[in-house]
C-alpha cells in the first residue's frame, strides 16, 4: 500500500497566481510559509519557517484567485509532486509541490466568517461566528509530550 498525503496550516506569502491552461482549465499558485517553535536545551526560544509551494486546479484555482490574499491563514489538504524540467539557460530545475484537493480558508472574512471549507468541487460551505462578529483565534504551542500517539 502507498500513501502520498500533505496537511498544512500556514500563512500566504503572495496572492495567488490564477492561469488557464490551453484547454481552458484553471490553475492557481501561490506559497504557504509554516512555523514551528521549540525550546533549545539552553531555554531560548527558537523559530524555523519552512515555504511550501501549492498548485490548485480547475474549481478550486478560481476559488483561491477570488477569495484568498497573501497573508490570508489557510488550510490546505493534497499530495506531494516534484516535477523536472530545463530552463531556458540549459540548467536543469527540480520543484517540489502540493497538489491541493481540499482547502479550508481560515480566520476571519467581511461577512464575518471564521472559516470556509472548499473541496475540489469548488463548493464552499462558511462556518459562520455568533452575531457579536469574527472572535480571536488564539494559537497555542502543540508539544510532542501532548500528542496521544
Amino acid at each position: 500500500m502507498d500513501l502520498n498525503r500533505i496537511t498544512i496550516i500556514g500563512n500566504m506569502t503572495r496572492d495567488p497566481e490564477v492561469r488557464t491552461t490551453p484547454n481552458g482549465k484553471s490553475v492557481a499558485s501561490f506559497s504557504v510559509a509554516t512555523n514551528r517553535y521549540w525550546t533549545d536545551q539552553n531555554g531560548q526560544k527558537q523559530k524555523e519557517t519552512e515555504f511550501h509551494n501549492v498548485v490548485l486546479w480547475t474549481k478550486l484555482a478560481d476559488v483561491a484567485g477570488q477569495y484568498l490574499h497573501k497573508g490570508n491563514k489557510i488550510y490546505i489538504e493534497g499530495r506531494l509532486r516534484t516535477r523536472e524540467w530545463t530552463a531556458q539557460d540549459g540548467t536543469k530545475r527540480t520543484r517540489t509541490e502540493i497538489i491541493g484537493e481540499n482547502m479550508i480558508m481560515l480566520g476571519g472574512r467581511p461577512s464575518g466568517a471564521v472559516g470556509s471549507t472548499v473541496d475540489s468541487n469548488g463548493q464552499i460551505q462558511s462556518a459562520t461566528t455568533s452575531e457579536s462578529g469574527p472572535q480571536e483565534v488564539i494559537e497555542e504551542e502543540i508539544k510532542v509530550e501532548d500528542i496521544p500517539f
